[in-house]
């Protein structure tokens, strides 16, 4: 697992970038948690597909794409729990700017890291291409 820590801290780097970006942009219209949803089905689709084919690239899950990426985000949700913790404390402590946001969904990206890993790991890409 070692030799996959950097490839997904790169796709988490990227799907930070897409959180936090579709969060600005969507957060007037839904509001700081509901538009916190939206940004992180978007970040969730963007690292499955940069892990399937970067960090896990030797790796299958044994299924479609469909079936995969459904399991790929369910296996996400423990990690999305302590991610949407971090996230609601900075926001309850930071308030609503957009910097603030953007350090609560990096807060809650920290937080839910090493737990998206290994579920990643063990639960969605376990075969051997």
């Amino acid at each position: 697992m070692k030799r996959r820590i950097l490839p997904f801290a790169v796709a988490g780097a990227i799907g930070f970038l897409v959180d936090a970006g579709v969060l600005l942009l969507v957060s007037g219209v839904f509001g700081p948690f509901w538009g916190r949803l939206v940004s992180f089905v978007a970040a969730v689709l963007t690292t499955w597909v940069i892990n399937r084919n970067f960090a896990f690239s030797d790796r299958t899950s044994g299924t479609g794409k469909r079936a995969e990426f459904l399991r790929y985000l369910f296996a996400m949700l423990p990690g999305a729990a302590m991610n949407g913790l971090a996230y609601a404390l900075v926001v309850t402590l930071a308030g609503q700017s957009p910097l603030a946001l953007t350090l609560a969904v990096a807060a809650g990206s920290i937080a839910g890291m090493g737990t998206n890993l290994a579920a990643a790991n063990w639960l969605v890409f376990r075969s051997e291409r």
